[in-house]
């Protein structure tokens, strides 16, 4: 199975110091978002676990206690983005986190960590033109570091434009800009593109549109092919295996103005007080009214793979 740490919040950022201690402890327990009462464990074993998969805006906060992820296959994405303090408030400075960057991929190697820009969005300041500027600009700090890039166009959800006031789509004709300039650049630097739930009409011979957590993405990474149980996904178009979440929503401290996974920030800071480094859980305790369940937890992996899989 694969462990997803970040589709509700940035553990690495914030509560690495937690994710250790139930690393020691060798299980974790995640709330339903949806049905509060029903918490799911997890095993936190590599005998079940093939890779455990990290998204990230600052992986600094990791690097003390990695030794204790060894015993783990992993993954990570780092987000980076030319954005100002404006947008992303709490998220530290470019050059760092490319730093940063550089340090984790010597640390699990480059197979084995991603690049994310995304997601875009054209403002009168964040022109297109400024977006092909910085993308290179960054590809070329991260050039030998990585040989992947996801890239995504901002998705208005009601949360969005709610915190970010006056954001609208990109249009069809700022994406096939945006991407032109971005695949040139990649090329130039080996890096291939994964569009993240993008029209298929974007596909150049560096970008594909298959998923940045695709099976396809992970067997390459990891070196073997994993059999993944048919079920459905939560987004017909995403090829992605997005299951099995540890994280919890309104949790992300960035602050960053076009999150989907916070509501608002009093409702963050609310739950930022709640969080004990020292529960299973990673907001609040266990009530006596939770039912917690065991969750079915299988490795997937299947063999090594041979040259040309991996091509």
């Amino acid at each position: 199975m694969i462990l997803n740490t970040g589709s509700r919040t940035d553990i690495p950022a914030f509560y690495s110091d937690w994710f250790y201690n139930r690393i020691r402890e060798g299980f974790v327990l995640v709330r339903n978002p949806y049905e509060p009462t029903q918490i799911t464990r997890y095993l936190l074993n590599p005998e079940v676990i093939d890779a455990i998969i990290f998204c990230t805006k600052n992986p600094f906060p990791m690097f003390e206690k990695a030794g204790l992820l060894a015993q783990f296959d992993q993954f990570w994405f780092v987000t980076i983005t030319p954005y100002g303090k404006e947008i992303e408030p709490f998220v530290p400075d470019k050059e760092l986190v490319i730093s940063y960057f550089q340090k984790l991929s010597g640390m699990v190697g480059k197979e084995k960590i991603s690049w994310r820009y995304d997601p875009v969005f054209v403002t009168d300041k964040y022109t297109a033109t400024y977006h092909i500027e910085q993308f290179g600009k960054m590809a070329e700090g991260l050039y030998g570091y990585t040989d992947q890039c996801v890239v995504s166009f901002i998705d208005l959800y009601e949360k969005t434009k709610r915190n970010f006031k006056g954001i609208r789509s990109v249009t069809g004709k700022e994406q096939e800009m945006l991407i032109d300039g971005f695949s040139r650049i990649a090329k130039e630097q080996g890096i291939q593109i994964h569009l993240c739930c993008e029209d298929a009409g974007l596909i150049r011979e560096n970008v594909d549109a298959k998923g940045c957590m695709s099976k396809a993405v992970l067997e390459k990474a990891l070196g073997y092919r994993l059999d993944v149980p048919k079920k459905k996904t939560a987004r017909s178009e995403c090829a992605c295996l997005l299951g099995a979440d540890i994280g919890a929503y309104n949790s992300c401290l960035h602050g960053c103005l076009y999150c989907y996974a916070n509501y608002d920030k009093e409702t963050v800071m609310k739950n930022k007080r709640l969080h004990n480094p020292f529960s299973p859980l990673l907001i609040g305790e266990v009530s006596e009214y939770d039912v917690i369940k065991q969750a079915e937890q299988k490795a997937w992996r299947n063999g090594q793979m041979d040259f040309f899989d991996l091509l």
